[in-house]
């Protein structure tokens, strides 16, 4: 009897695969389209609500001090730029590797769309300024981003079931690229105009500034050795240093901005932008020091501050006994905290509205900052302040506090060596040596050079206009052919003379003196 011959079951085909370089740009365009159209949703409603800023600002609440510190002294005040951009470079990364793995299968690039959407709705939650309005931009992303993907990847999974092998498919191609085109010129569309809307408001310029009560006494002749190499007595407000906590500088306008006092004081008080400009006005140079600034370090400035003093501010809440500090918080909801005492001891501490005889610059605080003599801005400088509350020391803990810093931060004496700088050539024989030295509100008495160890020699100081600004020093020095160790140090107006033993910024400043190595030929 024949044996029947079965025949082998059809072999089943392989499931289309999509081009990969098609599926890793859909996913790119999937996830700018999320972020694009979050930012113009945030721009509307609430522009700290950005998907990509607010995972920025959860990552900077979340990072360790020593990266913080780590991230400053490597990239100093464009810190902000560097994290931004650190931020672009992984999601594009991760974006385009779930693209890659998405040729058959549409699920790994959408459970990246969505795990990207709920990381920024999740930093948008846990965000000090949160309100229920914030939800909508990152929800916003998260429904476009998983309606674009699956529809770009179709296209590019059409395009792979449609082509025989070896033959393009053009019909399907073209559908592709001009479903990528519209899409990315959406995405920046949609990106572009959040950022402009979101840029809007007051602007610094056509903002009036009345003149002080008594106008400030112009700088005397040879506050500076601009000549000899240090910085002008006066900061440019272009060359001002910026460290703060805002990836997006806040835009806020005159017209809606106030400033409310409350805590600890015998009535609450809620001050308008017109209110407070018509307050008395001092004008006055102060010179604003970072924490974070390292020995030698160039995060200090000196301004011509124009504002209202705190003391009187808070005259007319009224301060009550047993109130030790002010609890200050910024639009963005960063905090900090300022003890009492320099800010009604007569200094000149203020809530600065002007900066160099024009309005604040909105990266600097505009409309309203505050500024204090002889403290470090961690405890003193809040910019777009709108809140202070009259309280005790253990009544409230600041953002920088809970992370390790001091809580009363004055400012240390130091001194700086800006020529000749450190590993540069000078010529043998007669050269100047020339930089700066502060102790804000003690001012500086003296400043001394050691060349190779040698005996201190004692620097020319420029005039001092204010003992809460800096003050310039040089000093003519003959140096023989080869290598030499030159070092700083100060004096202050209460006769400490600068540490040298070194520490770090945190948690109250950085000590040492300024060494640099020269050559001479």
């Amino acid at each position: 009897m024949a044996t029947p011959t079965v025949s082998p079951p059809p072999a089943s085909a392989p499931a289309p695969q999509a081009p990969r370089p098609r599926t890793a740009l859909a996913a790119v365009l999937a996830v700018g389209s999320a972020l694009g159209i979050g930012e113009l949703v945030a721009a509307l409603v609430s522009p700290a609500s950005s998907p990509f800023l607010a995972v920025g600002q959860a990552a900077i609440r979340l990072t360790p001090e020593w990266l913080k510190e780590t991230a400053i002294a490597w990239f100093g005040v464009y810190d902000k730029v560097a994290l931004l951009v650190g931020m672009s470079v992984v999601i594009l990364a991760i974006t385009v590797v779930a693209g890659l793995a998405s040729g058959r299968d549409e699920r790994p690039g959408l459970v990246l769309v969505v795990a990207m959407g709920l990381l920024a709705l999740v930093a948008t939650v846990t965000s000090p300024t949160f309100g229920l309005l914030d939800l909508a931009a990152p929800t916003a992303a998260i429904l476009v981003g998983i309606g674009v993907w699956p529809l770009l990847h179709g296209l590019a999974l059409a395009d792979g079931r449609a082509a025989a092998p070896g033959a393009p498919s053009p019909t399907h191609r073209r559908r592709f690229l001009t479903a990528a085109v519209l899409t990315a010129l959406g995405a920046v569309a949609a990106g572009v105009a959040g950022r402009a809307v979101a840029s809007s408001g007051t602007s610094p310029g056509s903002v009036a500034l009345p003149p002080p009560a008594t106008p400030p006494a112009p700088p005397p002749v040879g506050a500076d050795f601009v000549a000899d190499g240090t910085p002008t007595w006066l900061t440019p407000a272009a060359d001002f240093y910026r460290i703060d906590t805002a990836l997006s500088v806040p835009r806020l306008s005159t017209a809606s901005w106030s400033l409310r006092i409350h805590g600890m004081v015998d009535r609450e008080v809620t001050l308008s932008f017109d209110q407070l400009r018509s307050m008395r006005l001092i004008e006055a140079p102060v010179t604003l020091t970072c924490v974070s600034n390292e020995v030698g370090g160039t995060l200090i400035s000196n301004g011509q501050w124009l504002g209202v003093p705190v003391r009187d501010v808070l005259a007319l809440a009224g301060v009550r006994p047993g109130a030790e500090q002010i609890a200050s918080t910024s639009s963005d909801g960063w905090n900090c905290n300022t003890p009492l005492g320099p800010l009604t001891d007569g200094r000149d501490a203020m809530l600065a509205i002007g900066l160099d005889g024009a309005p604040l610059p909105v990266e600097h605080g505009f409309p309203v900052r505050m500024v204090v003599p002889g403290l470090y801005g961690y405890v003193s400088a809040c910019k777009w302040i709108t809140d202070i509350e009259v309280t005790t020391f253990d009544g409230f803990t600041s953002y920088w506090e809970q992370r390790g810093w001091g809580r009363f931060g004055p400012v240390k004496t130091q001194s700086r060596i800006d020529v000749p700088r450190d590993a540069a050539t000078v010529p043998a024989g007669r050269t100047v040596a020339a930089g700066v030295a502060w102790a804000q509100h003690t001012g500086i008495d003296a400043v001394e050079v050691s060349t190779d160890g040698g005996p201190w020699q004692r620097a020319e100081l420029a005039a001092e206009p204010t003992v809460d600004s800096w003050r310039m020093w040089r000093l003519p020095l003959t140096l023989a052919p080869g290598s030499h160790r030159l070092q700083v140090r100060a004096v202050d107006r209460s006769g400490y003379v600068q540490t040298s033993q070194e520490a770090l910024s945190i948690p109250d400043g950085a000590t040492g003196w300024h060494t640099v190595l020269v050559t001479a030929v």
